[in-house]
């Protein structure tokens, strides 16, 4: 006796439920994607083998080759202190408004004399067109600064401060010096410098140590 043969039918796959968890995760990631912050200047940093990724989340002194310095607060949890800070220390009588546009202002990059003048300016000049924070042995208004930074993190741990340095390679060394004047004139000794990573030498420990990490 013949076998009956059942008829073919097509095979169909309801997607939609793929496609609202797909539009869900896109949604998460979306809203929970930290951007950059943008950068005060381009500077073009010295190379150096490196094996840690500088944080979104740090005190960041940009150094131009022109010897200009700039801040950029990207902690925002302790931006408010550090400018209430300054503000009193140097009796900068910024009122409220003024306060609040320096707090979403990305960097910092004028002496304190300048500062009301420069808030009250429609559209502020680009970067370049800027003086930056004087930095020189009988003015050095970073330290300031710094001081502010130092004194929103009392009664924390000091290892949370995420203090970089990025400069330019064509950077004078005495204005790098001013630069750590700043931070040595606040009891900090330690901070990290930002640079371009590269592979490290063939052979070397590091080369070896990265090589057999990938093997695992």
């Amino acid at each position: 006796m013949s076998r009956a043969k059942l008829p073919r039918k097509s095979t169909h796959i309801d997607m939609t439920a793929m496609c609202d968890v797909a539009f869900l995760l896109l949604s998460f990631f979306i809203l929970t994607t930290k951007t950059k912050p943008p950068e005060a200047v381009a500077v073009m940093t010295p190379s150096s083998v490196s094996t840690k990724v500088a944080s979104d989340e740090a005190i960041l002194v940009t150094l131009t080759k022109e010897g200009k310095v700039f801040l950029l607060i990207g902690d925002k949890s302790h931006k408010n202190a550090i400018i209430d800070n300054v503000n009193t220390a140097k009796a900068l009588g910024l009122n409220a408004a003024e306060i609040t546009k320096l707090r979403k202002l990305d960097f910092i990059g004028v002496p304190f004399s300048q500062l009301k003048s420069y808030l009250d300016l429609a559209t502020p000049p680009s970067a370049a067109q800027l003086p930056g924070i004087p930095i020189d042995s009988t003015n050095n208004e970073l330290t300031v600064w710094i001081r502010g930074v130092v004194d929103s993190y009392k009664g924390e741990n000091m290892d949370k401060l995420n203090l970089l340095v990025k400069g330019d390679n064509q950077a004078k060394y005495p204005s790098f010096k001013d630069i750590k004047e700043s931070f040595k004139k606040n009891d900090i000794y330690k901070f990290k410098v930002v640079t371009n990573s590269e592979a490290p030498p063939a052979g070397s420990e590091l080369a070896n140590a990265s090589a057999a990490a990938n093997k695992k």
